[in-house]
């Protein structure tokens, strides 16, 4: 503690930062770590595990091999070198509609993916279903259908008058109408499919370190891995000066990264600030994302950074600090605070940067596209990750989250926190697996069609948002 103080003193008397994050040379090339100049100067480190995978025989091959002609073999046999061209085509389509007073409706007019789609092997696809809800009562009903709806009014008996009916209510004009009508492959993603990638992002504060358990559990099972370090984070550079740590530097150079490394199917693994990243890229990519896990990444809100955080303080301040923030974040971030989980944090490289960095990270998360009708244009299969005891990130962003998203599904680990990756990493293996393997079934989809869906398919869910406060990750 007191080297810290000592050493901040000098940081204010020298006008330097201390403890400066600087690229280490890898020992051990072999393990898969690679330094990308993303830019002029700006160098990130990247873990990326390409396994060693059994030669895929092609048809010819296999026409050879049987001696038959070649001819004989139909073009959509399974027996390809595109293992994930087999899939479900989904239908997505929704109507956002955003009204002056802040309000926003979404309607559901496609395919509706049912909620218990990981408790099997194989998702069930439902057809969407017809609510219609006033947007003034919206507070007083329930986001679903009503199983007992309430019986119409019995008409008054014969000599009474009908009480006067509601002055009509004036139509409201919205100020943004956004329509989205496409249709989405979603397939299963094997370890043994060679046009698979996927990608794990960190927060602030971490590294790529924080993913050990997840690289080498599915590097192991055949999976192509790429783990980035974030500038200033790890052994990547790190610039002094603020502007280097804002979020569209950041989302840049991640765009480079998958822009390097990406497959024809690719998955997004992000975790706390990191899952805005994800977010963005699959925003701006979206047939080259094929599914996106969020890890305790908050609500679908616009991003803004606090004025009255303490990370605003100098840096000098922040360092004096650094041994109470490691604590508080040792705190908040693990369920328990156990010698076990120190070393995870010390093995994670977490909260391990510079308090320049760390403020310019607080202060750079500007990210005012990032709101509700953002993040409900996403048409990729979304799993949400929530830790039971996450201190940081509350349940209900997460809840939100799910709503707003087209296809999302949130899953809670009840003795996990802001870090559950490292803490219950077999239960999120397990979990982020079997997703990467569900597809949904269409086997169901046309004995369920109805006649009334024929004409018109219409609103399944009806979301009304107040203006949400912006929130920092």
């Amino acid at each position: 503690m007191l080297t810290s103080i000592t050493e901040g003193i000098l940081c204010c008397l020298t006008g330097k930062t201390a403890n400066l994050v600087l690229p280490l040379e890898s020992s051990e090339p072999s393990d898969g770590f690679e330094y990308v100049e993303v830019k002029p100067g700006r160098v990130l480190r990247v873990r990326h595990i390409v396994p060693e995978r059994q030669p895929i025989e092609t048809e010819k091959q296999v026409a050879e091999k049987n001696n038959a002609d070649v001819d004989c073999y139909d073009k959509d046999s399974p027996i390809s070198n595109n293992d994930g061209d087999s899939g479900s085509i989904v239908h997505c389509k929704r109507k956002i509609t955003v009204y002056r007073n802040g309000q926003l409706v979404i309607e559901n007019l496609g395919d509706v993916l049912h909620s218990e789609i990981l408790q099997c092997q194989d998702g069930d696809l439902e057809p969407c279903s017809t609510v219609e809800v006033e947007l003034a009562d919206y507070k007083d009903i329930a986001s679903s259908p009503d199983p007992n709806p309430v019986p119409p009014p019995v008409p008054p008996p014969p000599g009474e008058h009908k009480p006067a009916p509601p002055p009509r209510r004036r139509r409201r004009k919205p100020k943004r109408t956004v329509l989205i009508d496409s249709k989405r492959m979603i397939s299963s993603c094997k370890g043994t499919h060679s046009d698979v990638a996927l990608f794990f992002v960190h927060g602030v504060g971490g590294s790529l370190d924080i993913w050990s358990s997840q690289l080498d559990f599915f590097s192991r099972l055949g999976y192509e891995v790429i783990a980035p370090d974030l500038a200033g984070h790890g052994a990547s550079t790190a610039p002094q000066i603020a502007a280097a740590y804002t979020f569209y530097a950041l989302a840049e150079d991640l765009r480079a990264i998958f822009k390097r490394y990406a497959r024809k199917r690719n998955i997004l693994i992000g975790h706390s600030y990191g899952v805005s990243f994800c977010t963005f890229l699959a925003h701006e990519y979206p047939d080259l994302v094929h599914k996106v896990v969020m890890i305790n990444g908050g609500g679908p809100t616009a991003l803004e950074p606090s004025l009255c955080s303490i990370f605003q303080l100098p840096s000098c301040v922040l360092h004096c600090l650094s041994p109470c923030l490691a604590w508080s974040f040792l705190k908040a971030g693990f369920a328990r605070q156990g010698a076990k989980e120190k070393q995870l944090l010390k093995q994670g490289n977490a909260f391990n940067v510079s308090p320049f960095v760390l403020r310019a990270m607080m202060s750079g998360q500007y990210w005012p596209e990032g709101d509700e009708v953002y993040h409900a244009e996403l048409t990729v299969p979304i799993l949400l990750v929530h830790g039971m005891c996450d201190k940081f990130v509350p349940m209900d962003e997460d809840q939100r989250m799910a709503e707003i998203l087209l296809f999302a599904f949130l899953k809670v680990i009840e003795e996990g926190s802001h870090m559950v990756m490292m803490e219950c990493p077999e239960t999120v293996n397990t979990l982020l697996h079997e997703f990467f393997l569900w597809e949904p079934d269409m086997s169901r989809k046309g004995s369920s069609k109805t006649d009334t869906e024929k004409a018109i398919a219409a609103s399944d869910t009806l979301h009304t948002l107040k203006n949400s406060k912006p929130v920092n990750k």
